[in-house]
């Protein structure tokens, strides 16, 4: 079995962290490439967890996950975009 999800990259510091948002698991690496190598090994941890908790199902069902033959696939990405919003100065204070 196979499983298809998204991984996006973002630089936060000097780290790259790797996200599948499908299944909201993350891991960092000191390069684009570490940290996706980084986040599959985080997200067959987390799969296997899930399997011993007898969680998996729910899991992927929840986050829109099919199977098709030997595959798991997750949600299509259909956009990504960068968006701004003007915020109120109360909530921008840091």
């Amino acid at each position: 079995m196979e499983i298809e999800f998204t991984s996006q990259v973002f630089k936060e510091g000097r780290l790259y962290v790797a996200h599948a948002p499908e299944l909201d698991v993350s891991s960092c690496g000191g390069n684009p490439q570490k940290a996706r190598k980084n986040l599959l090994e985080a997200v067959r941890l987390f799969l296997e967890e899930a399997e011993k908790m007898g969680t998996l199902e729910r899991i992927l069902q929840e986050a829109g996950f099919t199977r098709r033959k030997q595959k798991l696939q997750g949600p299509k990405l259909i956009s990504l975009k960068r968006v701004s919003l003007p915020v109120l100065q109360m909530h921008a204070k840091t």
